[in-house]
């Protein structure tokens, strides 16, 4: 998130100011005043840069160009041995690399692309990776609440970024968002490899009762599957595509919302920086809290036997993509009046997250045993969603920056309802038959 909160700050504004200046002869109004001043501003205290808005996208989603082999390789490592130090040695080194970029944008595009992809892969290492640790940690019970309290941290870490990094841009120049938030990742990493273990029974300081409570919760879904994967079953399984369809949809519109928030509002909104990162920042907050409410309403519903836990993941499916596509997708025409439009996009975050809910966790309900491969292969989908997605909305807003915002929206919306269809046709919830025992193909 760190790239897309200062990205309005690094590119050189000279032509928009022009442009605010000369499009009319009429007086400017005072937002474009105060904007126009807030890009001397920047110009003073960072340097800035000639990036058309294709190569604005290509930045942007360069994170994902590297991600899209690694997520399964680091599943399936992190199953097999254990996902302490693959987490902790990709936030390390993503962290360091964040200290980096400044001087990466001064070396050139390509130097800045290529340090990307590279921190995408060490992104990926730990994202993908944690889930093999509530295998071995979440009574299946309390796994909704537990993941998605664990998922929640991504879009507070969100909310964090976009809410000081317009404000440090503005201050301090834009190097400094990398340098505090790098630093900051580098002393959780080492906190990391101090605090975390990677099952109740060698815990330290956990209670007896507690390990026994946690062990004996697991016992049915069997422990790790070792080396032996089942592949050409996975290949066949329609729940299984469910799951990897609607991953890439969803994430479709996730990576334009949360790689074009601030572009959006300062371009289209006339908002200056600062308030970019702020407005940018609540949506997040309330994603959030919907992720928390959401965890333990799923949790309540199927431990008290009100929904199947199949319905339950329907219907959150549903709300977490009816609701934002559309949101997203009228944004065009609600774009005259500044409070409808955050207004949308706040609901849109906060729908989001049941989808997520909906979609993301259902991984453990039909193969807990390769949960963290299939979070791996799952996150292929989504880095493939998230490596195209800017790059296309980048593509649309330098054609038209007008309809390219409306056509961006209209695109993710239709992509999204695909994946919606397909999730609601063929998902399930149930542990399939590959899952339960060892087949004779190997990975």
């Amino acid at each position: 998130m760190n790239m897309s909160i200062v990205m309005p700050a690094m590119v050189n504004n000279a032509t928009l100011s022009i442009q605010l200046n000369t499009s009319t002869e009429a007086p400017l109004t005072d937002s474009q005043d105060n904007r126009t001043e807030t890009l001397q501003e920047y110009n003073a205290v960072a340097p800035t840069y000639d990036w058309s808005p294709e190569t604005q996208g290509l930045i942007l989603s360069s994170l994902n160009y590297g991600s899209l082999l690694t997520p399964i390789p680091s599943g399936y490592v992190a199953g097999v041995f254990g996902a302490k130090y693959v987490v902790g040695a990709g936030l390390l080194i993503s962290s360091v690399l964040n200290l980096c970029i400044p001087l990466a944008a001064d070396a050139g595009v390509t130097i800045l692309i290529v340090l990307r992809i590279i921190q995408g892969i060490a992104q990926v290492m730990a994202i993908t990776s944690q889930f093999s640790i509530w295998v071995r940690w979440a009574p299946p019970l309390e796994r909704n609440k537990l993941i998605t309290i664990s998922l929640s941290g991504m879009v507070m870490g969100c909310f964090i970024i976009l809410l000081t990094g317009g404000l440090l841009s503005q201050t301090t120049g834009w190097p400094y968002v990398f340098y505090i938030f790098g630093g900051m990742g580098c002393i959780y990493s080492f906190l990391w490899f101090f605090l975390v273990y990677e099952n109740p029974m060698n815990h330290p300081f956990i209670s007896t009762d507690e390990k026994e409570y946690i062990m004996s919760s697991l016992t049915q879904e069997g422990h790790s599957p070792g080396w032996s994967i089942p592949i050409k079953a996975m290949i066949k399984s329609l729940p299984l595509w469910a799951i990897l369809l609607s991953t890439f949809t969803t994430y479709w519109r996730f990576y334009i919302v949360t790689t074009y928030s601030p572009t959006y509002m300062n371009s289209v909104l006339q908002d200056n920086f600062r308030d970019t990162g702020i407005l940018s920042a609540v949506p997040f907050l309330i994603s959030f809290v919907s992720y928390l409410i959401g965890g333990q309403l799923v949790d309540y519903l199927f431990s008290r036997k009100i929904l199947r836990l199949i319905t339950i993941r329907k219907v959150f499916s549903v709300f977490g993509v009816l609701f934002p596509s559309g949101l997203l997708f009228s944004l065009h025409w609600v774009k005259f009046s500044h409070n409808i439009t955050i207004a949308f996009l706040m609901l849109s975050s906060a729908f989001g997250s049941f989808g997520e809910i909906g979609v993301q966790i259902n991984c453990m309900d039909i193969a807990p045993r390769y949960a963290a491969f299939l979070r791996g292969v799952s996150q292929v989908f989504s880095y493939t969603a998230g490596a195209i997605s800017p790059t296309v909305a980048g593509y649309f807003i330098s054609l038209d920056s007008e309809f390219g915002w409306r056509n961006t929206f209209m695109l993710s919306a239709a992509i999204d309802i695909v994946g919606l269809i397909f999730f609601l046709i063929f998902s399930q919830a149930e542990i399939q038959d590959w899952a339960k025992e060892q087949m004779d193909t190997h990975l």
